[in-house]
C-alpha cells in the first residue's frame, strides 16, 4: 500500500481510515486525493510539519538565491504558455493557487549523492507554445544555502519565475527540435479594457487579457509587461504613484482606474500578499521523498515506478532518451525505456529496490557499448533458433535472465541448449505470469550460483521451471485463442513459419462441425467429450490467414482430399498430424489422442527435456 516506507509511527486506525478515503477520492478528482493525502500526512508527521506562508516575491528570491531547489526525481517542466497565462488570471481574480508541499533538506537527511536541481531561468516554447522537455543540471547542494526541496507545487512555482525573473522564447515551426533559444517572447497584460479580448462568457476562460507575445517590437502603448513591476521604481513607496501613472500615460482617460488598479493589484499579488502557502516536512529521508512526490503527482493514481527511475536516470545521464531511442529500433521497436531500465536495474542493481540511482545510471551509460551488444547478441541468437525476437515486445521481463548472462558470460554459446530451454519454459509455464520481480531476482541469483550459466540442469533445480506431467498437460488442454496455445504453436512451427506471412489459429476438425448431428456410431457421452475437446490444442494448427479463410468450415478430409501429393505431405508436416490416423470426424477420439501424444513429445523436445 501507499508510504508504508514513511518513518514515522502511524496509528493503524489512521492509516485505515486514510485508504478509506484515498480509494473514494481517487475517483473523484485529483485534488480531492491530494486533500486526503495532506490529512494523512498532518497524522503522520505531527510535530514535523510546519505551516507557512509567504509572498510570491519572497519564494521567487528564494528560488533565485538558491534556497529552493527540486529533488532530482522532479525533473520536467510541461507547462504551456497558456497555463502560464490563466494562473496569472487566478491570481488577479483572488482565487488560490493552491497549498505547495516543501520538504526540509539538511545534513541530517541528505547525503553526498543526492542531487537536485535548480528551477529553470529560461524554457523554450515549442511553435503551439508547449515547453520542450529540457534536462535540468544536477548538483549537489550546499545546505548552508539550500534547505528547501520543492515536491508539489515545481509547475506553479516555474511558471512564476519565469515569469517575472526568468526569459520565455518560442522556436520557430520548422526549427529543429530541442534548440534552445528563439525569438523572444514577453507576458503582456492589457490595460485598456476596451480592448479585451477575452470572451467572459465563455467557461474557464481568462478574465484579463494577459498573454505572451513574440511581437515584441509591435507592442500596443496600453500594454504593460508584467515583470516591470520588479523595478524599483514600483516597488518604492515613493515612486509606486508616479511610475503607475506614466505605465497608464496612453490609456484612454475612460480606462484609466481600471488600469491603475490593476496595477495596483499585480503590485500586492507579489509583495504584500502572502499567496504562498505551504507545508514543510522535516525529518523526511529521500526514500519517503520519492513515494510522497509518486503519490502527489499522480493526482490520486499511483504513478508506476518505471516512470520515477526512467526521469531519475535523465538526470544523470542526459542524453539516455536520445540512446535509447537509437537503440529501440528494427527488432526492438515497440519494446519502450521501460525494458532497458529494467533491463539495467537486472545488471547493475538492485531488481526488489527498483531505484535507479547515480551509480547504476553511470554503469549504464560507461557500458552503453557493452549492453548493446549484447542485445545485438541476443537477436542473433534466437535468429539462429528461428525466433522472432520482436514477438516479445510485450512480455521482455521474459529475456532479462538471459540478457543477464549472456552480459555476463562471455563464453553463452557454449551453452544455447539453456537458453532455449529456459525462454520456451518459461513462456509455455507461465513463469511470469505473477511475482514478476522475484521471479527475475531468483532467475539471477541462480544464474550467479551457476557460475553465471543458464543450463537444463538448472532449470530442473527450479520448482516453477522443472518439467512435470501436470505442466505439460495444463498446456496440451489450452484452449484457442489463449497464449499458451498460440505460443505453443508458433514453437512447434518455427521450422516453417515465414515472419512475412501473418498466421492465425486455427480448428483442424472444424468447430461448428461439433453443433451438427452426431455421427450414428457415436456414444452422446462420447460425442459430448468431443465436444469439450474440439477447442483445444491437440485439434488446432497455425495456417496462414489467406488459407484459414478459404478452408473456412470445411471438413478436414476434404481439405486434406483437395491436395496434391506435394501439398499432402508438406500439410501433415506442419500441422503435426500423425501417420496413419483417420482424418473423418468419426475417429476424432483416435486423431485427437494420436496427436495429443505427438505435440506431448514434442514440447517435451522442445523445453530440453533430456
Amino acid at each position: 500500500m501507499m508510504l508504508k516506507n514513511i518513518s514515522f509511527a502511524v496509528d493503524s486506525d489512521v492509516y485505515e481510515k486514510f485508504n478509506m478515503a484515498f480509494n473514494l477520492s481517487g475517483e473523484t478528482s485529483g485534488e480531492a486525493g491530494k486533500a486526503c493525502l495532506r490529512w494523512y500526512i498532518t497524522q503522520a508527521f505531527g510535530n514535523a510539519l510546519k505551516d507557512k506562508s509567504i509572498t510570491i516575491y519572497e519564494a521567487l528570491e528564494n528560488i533565485k538565491n538558491g534556497k529552493y531547489v527540486m529533488p532530482a526525481f522532479q525533473r520536467q517542466y510541461v507547462w504551456s504558455m497558456e497555463q502560464i497565462e490563466k494562473l496569472w488570471d487566478s491570481i488577479l481574480l483572488d482565487y488560490p493557487i493552491a497549498t505547495f508541499l516543501f520538504w526540509h533538506v539538511d545534513c541530517n537527511n541528505v547525503s553526498s549523492d543526492t542531487y537536485f536541481c535548480n528551477f529553470l531561468s529560461e524554457v523554450t516554447f515549442n511553435s503551439r507554445k508547449r515547453a520542450d522537455s529540457v534536462n535540468y543540471e544536477l548538483s549537489n547542494i550546499n545546505v548552508k544555502i539550500t534547505d528547501t526541496a520543492v515536491l508539489d507545487g515545481q509547475q506553479r512555482l516555474t511558471s512564476l519565475f519565469l515569469s517575472l525573473f526568468g526569459c520565455a522564447y518560442i522556436r520557430p515551426k520548422h526549427a529543429r527540435r530541442k534548440v534552445s533559444g528563439g525569438t523572444v517572447a514577453k507576458l503582456l497584460i492589457e490595460l485598456n479594457k476596451h480592448k479585451l479580448t477575452v470572451d467572459e462568457e465563455e467557461y474557464n476562460s481568462k478574465k484579463f487579457d494577459i498573454k505572451f507575445t513574440e511581437k515584441v517590437g509591435k507592442l500596443s502603448p496600453t500594454q504593460f509587461e508584467i515583470k516591470e513591476i520588479l523595478s524599483e521604481k514600483f516597488r518604492d513607496d515613493n515612486t509606486r504613484e508616479q511610475a503607475i501613472e506614466a505605465a497608464i500615460a496612453n490609456v484612454p482617460a475612460s480606462s484609466k482606474e481600471y488600469a491603475k488598479n490593476i496595477l495596483n493589484k499585480l503590485y500586492d499579488k507579489i509583495f504584500k500578499e502572502k499567496l504562498i502557502r505551504y507545508t514543510e516536512i522535516h525529518d523526511m529521508m529521500q526514500d519517503d521523498a520519492l513515494e510522497m512526490f509518486v503519490r502527489f503527482n499522480s493526482g490520486g493514481k499511483a504513478l508506476k515506478k518505471h516512470e520515477i527511475t526512467m526521469s531519475i536516470l535523465e538526470a544523470y545521464w542526459p542524453n539516455a532518451k536520445t540512446e535509447f531511442g537509437r537503440l529501440l529500433v528494427d527488432s526492438y521497436e515497440g519494446f519502450g525505456s521501460d525494458f532497458i531500465v529494467r533491463s539495467a536495474l537486472m545488471l547493475y542493481g538492485d531488481l526488489v529496490k527498483s531505484n535507479i540511482n547515480k551509480q547504476i545510471a553511470e554503469d549504464l551509460k560507461n557500458n552503453w557499448q557493452d549492453f548493446k551488444k549484447t542485445l545485438k547478441n541476443l537477436e542473433l541468437v534466437l535468429k539462429n533458433m528461428k525466433i522472432d525476437i520482436s514477438r516479445f515486445s510485450r512480455s521482455w521481463n521474459v529475456l532479462l535472465p538471459i540478457i543477464y548472462f549472456m552480459y555476463y558470460n562471455p563464453e553463452y554459446e557454449k551453452n544455447l541448449d539453456g537458453i532455449k530451454s529456459y525462454l520456451i519454459r518459461a513462456v509455455l509455464f507461465r513463469y511470469f505470469q505473477s511475482g514478476t520481480i522475484s521471479k527475475l531476482q531468483q532467475m539471477k541469483s541462480n544464474i550467479n550460483d551457476n557460475n553465471y550459466e543458464i543450463t537444463v540442469d538448472m532449470l530442473e533445480q527450479m520448482n516453477d521451471l522443472r518439467i512435470t506431467d501436470g505442466k505439460i498437460d495444463d498446456i496440451i488442454n489450452s484452449e484457442k485463442g489463449s497464449r499458451v496455445a498460440g505460443e505453443a504453436l508458433y514453437f512447434l512451427g518455427v521450422d516453417w513459419i515465414n515472419r512475412n506471412f501473418k498466421y492465425e489459429q486455427d480448428h483442424l476438425h472444424p468447430y461448428d462441425r461439433f453443433d451438427s448431428t452426431k455421427p450414428i456410431y457415436v456414444s452422446m457421452d462420447n460425442w459430448l467429450e468431443w465436444r469439450s475437446n474440439r477447442n483445444r490444442l491437440p485439434n488446432l494448427q497455425l495456417l496462414e490467414g489467406r488459407s484459414n479463410g478459404s478452408k473456412s468450415a470445411m471438413r478436414l478430409v476434404d481439405y486434406y482430399n483437395d491436395m496434391n501429393d506435394e501439398q499432402k505431405a508438406e500439410f501433415c508436416k506442419e500441422a503435426l498430424i500423425p501417420e496413419g490416423v483417420s482424418l473423418e470426424l468419426e475417429n476424432f477420439e483416435e486423431f485427437y489422442e494420436k496427436r495429443k501424444a505427438l505435440l506431448a513429445s514434442k514440447i517435451r523436445k522442445l523445453l530440453g527435456e533430456t
